[in-house]
């Protein structure tokens, strides 16, 4: 049985990344960029005012005050038609581009117009204010390498250099399937021994989060004929996740039919709680994950196993989120033999991040899990945990964590 390292290293090993293709701009938003993009352009494209104002040479601007002649008006978007003789000065508006003679901009608010002329109240240096050619980018370099998440900011400098169409990794589509006879779809009512197939759908949503694309199979059956159909179905996607079936039990059918569609077996069982029964298979590089069914062990699991993998297939560079350091606020007791990870609320004090159990750490206990705003993970053979014990914290999502 693989500790939890050795697991995450036998699927990060076996995972591939995904072939590219290219999608509209927008559509590129959260993906990453398979190829360096290059500026076709320099950028800015001609020296532009930084301010509005006027556009002066320096040499004119001493002493003070200094008092110019206006000759022209430039608004944004216009094409200078006059140049900044001696003694003169052009009014021009920020995003202008400037005009020939002129090296500086004096922003308006250090200026006194009067009718055709204008004082100058402020020391002028040469080339304040504008934004020259090729400042921020020079044509034929690099504007994004790739292995970039475009974000909205890279969105915005694609759209600046005309990048209409965007080189990005493919986004997976990952088979969702749950397994058992108990499991009923959302919309009915359980009866006794009954309880609804809520696993597939926070799997949906947890792919969904990762920027892949979920694609829900239903229910198999614990019946060999119903699971082997519904993987079939799940193998044409780039990945497959199984909730359920992997345990012990006379009716785990998973690693069975596995086999038989000439699966390669990464590992059965992980040295971990929650999460124990979690495995790993691949099909022709196509990677199985096979979760456990209570719903907390299939979140977590999905989080430490399932997520990397998926931002692995999608380009991304930093797949394995960086745990923080924090300190247990109570003493917990856990079993020797397994690397915990405990549901934990998290607090700031005097700049430490403290943990608080969460309550309950029963697999089934969604509530823990809903309160929950990170793993801390406790050691595998401690069977006490002091309060006061430094751990380390898997944040699960963004928290306000200031002082206050």
């Amino acid at each position: 049985m693989p500790s939890f390292e050795e697991a995450r290293g036998i699927i990060l090993g076996q995972t591939k990344v995904l072939g590219e293709e290219k999608v509209a701009l927008l559509e590129a938003h959260g993906r990453v960029l398979s190829q360096d993009v290059h500026t076709p352009w320099d950028i800015p494209l001609c020296d532009y005012s930084a301010m509005d104002g006027f556009a002066v040479r320096a040499a004119d601007c001493t002493p003070l005050p200094a008092t110019l002649r206006v000759t022209g008006y430039i608004p944004a978007g216009a094409v200078p038609t006059t140049a900044v003789e001696p003694g003169c000065a052009i009014r021009i508006m920020t995003g202008a581009p400037t005009p020939p003679g002129c090296d500086a901009i004096v922003p308006i608010e250090e200026t006194t117009q009067e009718g055709e002329r204008v004082t100058l109240k402020a020391p002028v240096r040469a080339k304040q204010h504008i934004r020259f050619q090729g400042q921020d980018l020079r044509a034929g370099g690099v504007a994004l390498h790739a292995g970039t998440i475009i974000a909205p900011p890279q969105v915005s400098l694609l759209a600046s250099i005309g990048k209409a169409l965007v080189p990005v990794y493919k986004r997976a589509r990952v088979a969702i399937l749950s397994t058992g006879d108990e499991l009923i779809e959302l919309g009915k009512t359980p009866g006794p021994g009954r309880i609804i197939n809520s696993n597939a759908l926070s799997l949906a949503a947890a792919v969904r989060e990762c920027g892949a694309i979920p694609v829900i199979l239903g229910i198999a059956a614990d019946e060999r004929e119903s699971l082997r159909e519904k993987m079939l179905e799940g193998v044409r996607c780039d990945a497959l996740i199984t909730s359920a079936g992997v345990s012990a039990g006379d009716r785990d059918l998973v690693r069975e039919i596995l086999s038989e569609l000439g699966a390669t077996e990464g590992f059965w069982k992980v040295a971990i709680k929650p999460g124990g029964p979690t495995a790993f298979a691949s099909i022709n590089g196509l990677p199985v994950f096979s979760l456990p069914g209570n719903p907390v062990s299939t979140m977590v699991t999905f989080e430490l196993f399932v997520k990397p993998a998926l931002r692995k297939m999608m380009g991304e560079k930093k797949v394995v989120r960086t745990f923080v350091k924090g300190v247990l606020a109570e003493e917990i007791r856990k079993a020797p033999g397994k690397l915990n990870f405990v549901r934990v609320r998290v607090e700031r004090e005097d700049g430490t991040y403290r943990a608080y159990s969460s309550g309950s750490q029963h697999t089934a206990a969604l509530p823990t899990m809903v309160s929950a705003d990170a793993l801390a993970v406790l050691p595998l053979e401690a069977s006490l945990v002091p309060a006061g014990s430094a751990v380390e914290l898997l944040m699960l999502r963004d928290v306000d964590l200031t002082e206050g």
